[in-house]
């Protein structure tokens, strides 16, 4: 394990971290005990007390037990934007022992499909506005989906933009197995005690391989704690955090979610990115902490409209997603006299097992191994350990790491290896570290695609892009993108009867209305054959490479 980085450990945090080895709820109760008046979530000038929180939850676990049948370990589906019901759901799902399975709501039917069959989950929550996707799957396993209306939190006069999504009134259920979040809530059952303990499981987000079907990341309350009760950045109680970042998405979720109820922080919850809208909340809840991906911050800083908000209140700001831009680190560093501090982490990590110390953070930079996590540059295919200076893989020893992948022994012991003991996490991305011991990026090892820090797997894109009847090949590759970083790409070959009845951008159309946004391909071409090697395998990586010489 090196220790070239240990002279620039953060000057307030421990080397060792002590995290508690319970089950994550006992954070909501000791918070709620500490602070039952203080806002925990605020939403669109709506707020949620840390009381308002836990009586709700409890609600939310006793109807899941009672009502729905859910028992310790069972899985349940959680499909929704950042809401006041998001949080409160993911929690009431723990307060019933059961396993928390978020989903992005971007995600279509076709896709919600493999959650369900592969999770085995029988209970959903879903937003009402993308119910429908969700709905059918009631008779292809689901049993009961509880039903949210963002606009049940809106009881405050606001004026914040709200999107029409949030906005738009409860309208009634007529399917079976539907159920009211409203009334699940006025049914008022209360949970059995806690049975489950640090070692149950208690989060799985799903991430996506080279075989092109997702997989869930199996994370135990203890794995999930650990990033909770980071003290890297020195939250506490007096800190107010914008939820902009996803909280389907581990960096997110354990930001504003997780990692805020430990602190006992407060969230002001934004469900879409809208610049002004996170402007005009920085200035009226003093938000201290932004965590944002790059594309925001290239879109925040261009906003002509920021020298009209108080943004003083700002103390940290960092993300990841893909490089920053120099010139745009440098604006926001004359704006706010802070630098931007990236991290690094994987769903298989729960979130950060990098970060760049806030005290003297690098450029383009991963940073420095957080507390506990053993690091090291292997070769990707001797497994050899690197010399500090050369170019090889990442992995990861930690507290935070995963028990392994849902039902996939398989793929569980080709992510892993041992080194000196120790069981290491193969990341499949490429860098370096330097003299003083931070990582840099430099290439991904595993084919993926990172569009403005959602991961877009080609294999998943292409096995969806077969399905249309026009389609005979196809390889999905990278394209650099100004805003986005990467956005996707499809190299295609159309079966015969269908060339030059075809357009390419019928081909995006479809795919845009077939799966999740940031997986569509926003750039479709057309080519006669696809590299092949002599075994008939595609190869990807001489299109790739064509397309980074072209651009």
């Amino acid at each position: 394990m090196s220790d070239l980085h240990l002279p620039f450990w953060p000057s307030h945090a421990p080397r060792h971290l002590w995290v508690p080895e319970t089950h994550l709820y006992r954070n909501v109760e000791v918070s709620a005990l500490r602070f039952p008046k203080k806002p925990f979530a605020i939403f669109y000038d709506t707020q949620v007390t840390y009381a308002d929180f836990q009586r709700e939850t409890e609600r939310v676990a006793g109807y899941l037990q009672q009502r729905l049948g859910v028992r310790r370990g069972d899985r349940v589906l959680l499909y929704m934007q950042n809401s006041p019901q998001f949080m409160i759901a993911f929690y009431g799902i723990l307060r019933a022992d059961a396993v928390v399975v978020p989903v992005n709501p971007m995600n279509l039917t076709q896709e919600l499909r493999h959650y369900v069959r592969d999770s085995g989950a029988t209970v959903a929550f879903a937003a009402q506005d993308i119910l429908p996707r969700m709905q059918p799957l009631l008779d292809e396993g689901l049993q009961h989906i509880v039903v949210a209306t963002y606009s049940d939190y809106l009881r405050e006069a606001t004026d914040i933009t709200v999107p029409e999504f949030v906005a738009a009134p409860r309208v009634p259920l007529q399917h079976e197995g539907l159920v009211a979040w409203a009334d699940m809530l006025a049914a008022q059952l209360a949970p059995r005690a806690i049975e489950a303990g640090p070692d149950d499981l208690a989060v799985m987000p799903y991430t996506s391989g080279t075989t092109g079907h997702p997989k869930g990341c199996m994370h135990t309350h203890r794995s999930t704690m650990f990033n909770a009760a980071s003290v890297w950045t020195a939250a506490n109680q007096g800190s107010v955090g914008l939820a902009v970042l996803p909280m389907f998405h581990v960096t997110g979720m354990q930001a504003h979610l997780n990692g805020a109820i430990y602190n006992a922080a407060t969230v002001v919850l934004l469900p879409r990115w809208d610049r002004d809208a996170a402007a005009l909340c920085v200035q009226r809840y003093r938000v201290t902490g932004l965590a944002l991906i790059t594309a925001m911050v290239i879109d925040f800083m261009s906003n002509p409209r920021l020298p009209e908000y108080d943004l003083s209140s700002v103390r940290r700001i960092g993300g990841g997603g893909a490089a920053m831009p120099k010139a745009v680190a440098l604006a926001m560093e004359n704006k706010f006299r802070l630098k931007y501090g990236e991290g690094y982490g994987m769903s298989e990590t729960m979130a950060a097992t990098h970060a760049n110390p806030p005290d003297r953070p690098k450029e383009q930079c991963l940073g420095i191994p957080v507390f506990d996590v053993d690091s090291r540059i292997i070769d990707p295919v001797t497994l050899q350990e690197l010399p500090q200076g050369q170019t090889g893989e990442i992995v990861v020893h930690g507290p935070q790491v995963m028990v392994g992948y849902w039902n996939q022994p398989q793929a569980t012991a080709d992510a892993f290896i041992e080194i000196d003991g120790k069981q290491f996490l193969r990341t499949g991305d490429l860098a370096t570290v330097d003299a003083e011991g931070y990582y840099f990026f430099v290439d991904r090892l595993k084919r993926m695609i990172n569009a403005a820090g959602f991961k877009v797997w080609p294999a998943e894109v292409e096995a969806l892009l077969y399905q249309h009847p026009a389609i005979q090949e196809a390889c999905v590759i990278a394209a650099k993108d100004p805003r986005r970083g990467e956005t996707v790409k499809a190299v295609i070959v159309l079966k015969p009867a269908h060339a030059g009845r075809v357009t390419e951008q019928e081909i995006a159309d479809w795919a845009h209305a077939n799966m999740a946004a940031y997986k569509a391909p926003r750039i479709v071409q057309f080519a006669t054959a696809l590299p092949k090697s002599g075994t008939g395998k595609v190869m990807w990586r001489a299109l790739q490479e064509a397309e980074n010489t072209r651009s």
